[in-house]
């Protein structure tokens, strides 16, 4: 079966023949069908992941539909929180936990895996191979993607987690984006986002309360931020989901 599993909560090591990550909210585990992979906690334990799981044959008419996408294999571990993935993201974690209609799931898993190869058809000739980063460097940015997750509202400034994990700035600037795939700053952006419209679609406080609670200082930049990532306001998002 062909994997692609979105990692929701925590943090952890994913190995396989086409290179290493450390799987972080948001970012989107893939495997091919019958490969060999590892998973380990090297550095923190505890995770949770929202797995679909496609027969080759599907997967592959999947692949046919999509504009420019020449192969149904992936040659990537993952992918990491990208913009352009972020409303899918936002969806599924936002479905796994409510009571939906089994053509809801269906429609989804089919969504996810077309925007999936989609984006990686997008990255491919613009994306460079990702060098190894050290075990030592590795640990540091996990503890950071733990602190981001479990306080989104903290401003999280450059010079504070370098002072914080024994390094400069520069060097964490440098292995974070080595090892995330994008840099503290948007990484922080989009867990603020992807966190408030989870939580747009799973309850009913108000707009205000959730930009708050995601660490934005006012409504406005939120509403700007969130209509620029997601491409919607967040009321509209809200409305046009069958879970509000």
């Amino acid at each position: 079966m062909m994997c692609i599993a979105l990692v929701t909560d925590g943090s952890f090591q994913y190995r396989t023949a086409h290179g290493s990550s450390v799987m972080a909210p948001g970012s989107l585990l893939l495997g091919n069908a019958g490969a060999c992979y590892e998973c380990g906690h090297e550095h923190r334990a505890g995770d949770r992941c929202l797995s679909f799981q496609f027969a080759p044959q599907l997967f592959e008419s999947i692949v046919a539909a999509v504009p420019n996408a020449r192969r149904f294999a992936f040659r990537e571990p993952s992918l990491p929180l990208l913009r352009v993935l972020l409303p899918i993201i936002a969806t599924a974690q936002a479905m796994r936990d409510a009571p939906c209609a089994e053509a809801e799931f269906e429609e989804l898993a089919i969504r996810v895996a077309g925007d999936v190869c989609a984006a990686v058809t997008a990255t491919k000739s613009a994306s460079s191979p990702r060098r190894a980063a050290s075990q030592r460097d590795e640990r540091r940015v996990t503890e950071i993607l733990r602190r981001m997750e479990a306080m989104p509202h903290e401003r999280h400034s450059l010079n504070e987690l370098a002072r914080e994990t024994a390094t400069s700035p520069y060097h964490l600037l440098r292995v974070f984006e080595q090892v995330v795939g994008v840099t503290p700053h948007q990484y922080l952006l989009r867990t603020r986002l992807r966190q408030a419209a989870v939580r747009l679609r799973r309850c009913r406080d108000s707009v205000a309360a959730i930009a708050c609670d995601c660490g934005f200082g006012d409504l406005s930049t939120f509403n700007h931020q969130f209509r620029r990532l997601i491409g919607q306001t967040p009321s509209a998002y809200r409305a046009g989901s069958r879970l509000s």
